[in-house]
């Protein structure tokens, strides 16, 4: 009985056309309710249960002429941001989250803290990119200042950092390079402190920029950090050298750039091309 059911499940999951992911997450809610109903002191065995399987899916990447004509149709916050996606390997979040701080003009490079792995990692800083930069943060200067006039300019620190650093929050040190236009209420605290830069402004500049220029790929803000990586792999930096850039764990996830070098699908001449 518990086996048809958790097979019905399957199933309808598979009539769907959902992802392996969806399907996998409904089996395992479907398991766990299955194990609620389990009397007290029981464990529930399920055999024979087989998990999607993961497909496997390419990286689109841009060519060096697209990305050039996607920036060109961006200007002032949204084209800082889709620079340093592109020329820094920056996740939209990693970005967002930046700190001033985390800005080394000296060495030309970016500190990302809180990564996707719960590390940090150092990437390059564009060198076209610090000037700009030095300008912006003037301006993010300028409304810190105001903020802390009107009784406001704290912004969340991590960890326990707030607790033993108590006039950290109220540095400039600490402040977002991208931060929010207005101040809002925080939802967890409730305390009244402007956020960074919301990721629908450069989802919806980056949209509007791919119409603008004519690209049929599916392209969004991470397709910017695929083409960083894969530009390097054909400007012929090591490939562990990109994976500490990028923050990978795994050296093959990286790998899987290598598969749009400029070289034909694994270095393969087509016979098409011999007359």
């Amino acid at each position: 009985m518990i086996r048809q059911s958790v097979s019905t499940c399957l199933t309808w999951q598979l009539k769907q056309k959902v992802a392996s992911s969806t399907q996998n997450q409904a089996l395992m809610c479907h398991s766990v309710s299955l194990q609620a109903g389990t009397p007290k002191g029981y464990r529930l065995y399920v055999e024979n249960i087989e998990w999607a399987k993961k497909t496997k899916r390419l990286p689109i990447v841009l060519t060096r002429d697209e990305v050039q004509g996607l920036l060109s149709h961006l200007s002032g916050v949204a084209w800082l941001i889709a620079n340093l996606l592109y020329g820094s390997g920056l996740r939209q979040q990693e970005c967002l989250r930046l700190g001033v701080k985390d800005m080394d003009f000296d060495y030309k490079q970016i500190t990302v803290r809180d990564t996707k792995g719960g590390g940090a990692r150092h990437t390059v800083l564009p060198e076209k990119l610090v000037k700009p930069l030095r300008e912006h943060i003037k301006k993010v200067k300028k409304l810190h200042r105001r903020d802390l006039e009107n009784g406001y300019g704290s912004v969340e620190l991590p960890w326990a950092l707030e607790r033993k650093y108590p006039n950290a929050a109220f540095e400039l040190s600490w402040q977002f390079i991208f931060p929010a236009p207005n101040i809002s209420a925080d939802p967890r605290s409730g305390v009244r402190r402007r956020h960074h830069q919301g990721n629908w402004m450069i989802r919806r500049a980056i949209r509007d920029a791919v119409l603008k220029t004519n690209i049929c790929k599916p392209t969004g803000c991470h397709t910017l950090r695929h083409s960083f990586a894969t530009h390097l792999l054909e400007d012929g930096y090591d490939i562990r050298t990109i994976q500490e850039l990028l923050g990978h764990r795994n050296l093959n996830t990286t790998m899987v750039y290598t598969h749009v070098l400029n070289r034909g699908s694994k270095g393969i001449r087509s016979p098409a091309d011999h007359f």
